[in-house]
């Protein structure tokens, strides 16, 4: 009875492990400060860091976080880099801190982070944590006046499909995997303790504003968007490169058939004389012939991440544009009164 009982609370946790989405990032404003600290200190150049916390059901609590030492491409450094992030859990460990690894941020140029090279650091960290995410910000976006700060992870059906290495037009319409399947972005929700909350709320009676942002009023977003159009340019000429790829394929792919009709009519011909004579017929399907042998269809998998940093720049071009416009009327305002 014991056992039977052990047998199905181990299988209702098992089942609810399974079925509990992922639906918010919390996170600690010391965090958020931190990450945001670490990344405007190195900006331009990229930086990443460690996140540490709890996977609470359908919350992932982001309660602390460390950077990782700036390294260039070398299998010592690496090494040292891998050593410094046990030490840094470890020592986090011995003060009583959390030090679960939930994931990881990293910092991004005008939102340029749909890359092959992230995908594969999510799949390396899906292998030893169940749920993880990265958290992107945004320098550049945020001198915008908003934050730009976003939790992502990969979809399950993407990376199935990843697994296989399999991203051909079959698979994909099997899978109805489109480019804006590839990312799902998590709502972020921000969370301090009752202790900091109270200690806030007696700074702001103390400290009373004594200058205004202008910053934000600033009207010209002209070395901004021209960053932004570069970039969109870049990433259609490269689109158009991936697309010649599949024109070429669909060529080659029409001439092999186009052959292949050819052989196939010459071979029956054949067969029609052979059977004439009473001779055997010959086989109509010769896989040791070149025009046989199957073209391999190239992977759609750089083409959906330049869409996606396409459409990523299109937005970031859109939401700034909306915002000049916002600006403009309001300076207009204050000039005719």
């Amino acid at each position: 009875m014991a056992n039977s009982m052990a047998r199905s609370f181990l299988q209702v946790a098992a089942t609810e492990e399974v079925a509990s989405p992922l639906r918010v990032v919390q996170i600690e404003g010391l965090v958020i400060l931190k990450i945001i600290k670490h990344c405007k200190e190195f900006s331009p150049a990229l930086v990443t860091g460690q996140l540490l916390g709890l996977d609470v059901g359908s919350v992932l609590e982001v309660t602390n976080c460390f950077p990782f030492p700036i390294r260039e491409e070398d299998e010592e450094i690496e090494a040292d880099g891998a050593n410094y992030q046990l030490e840094m859990m470890r020592c986090l460990r011995e003060v009583n801190v959390d030090n679960n690894t939930v994931g990881w941020y990293q910092s991004t140029i005008l939102g340029s982070y749909q890359t092959v090279e992230l995908i594969e650091t999510f799949m390396n960290y899906q292998e030893n944590i169940r749920r993880c995410v990265c958290i992107i910000y945004d320098p550049s976006r945020s001198n915008q006046g908003v934050l730009a700060l976003k939790a992502l992870k990969l979809s399950d059906s993407f990376m199935e499909l990843y697994r296989a290495n399999s991203f051909t037009g079959e698979k994909l319409r099997e899978k109805n995997l489109s480019w804006v399947d590839i990312f799902e972005e998590i709502p972020i929700k921000v969370a301090n303790s009752a202790l900091i909350s109270a200690f806030m709320t007696e700074l702001e009676s103390d400290t009373p504003v004594t200058q205004c942002d202008y910053d934000r009023l600033q009207l010209s977003t002209t070395p901004y968007m021209e960053r932004n159009m570069e970039f969109l340019i870049e990433c259609m000429d490269d689109l158009s490169m991936e697309q010649q790829k599949f024109q070429f394929y669909y060529r080659s792919l029409s001439r092999q058939q186009a052959q292949q009709q050819a052989w196939l009519q010459k071979r029956r011909s054949e067969n029609m004389a052979r059977k004439a004579v009473g001779e055997e017929p010959l086989p109509e399907e010769d896989p040791s012939n070149p025009i046989f042998k199957p073209i391999p269809e190239p992977s759609r998998l750089e083409s959906f991440l330049i869409t996606n940093q396409i459409a990523n720049y299109c937005n970031q071009i859109n939401g700034v544009a909306g915002q000049s416009f916002n600006r403009l009327y309001l300076m207009k305002s204050l000039h005719d009164k």
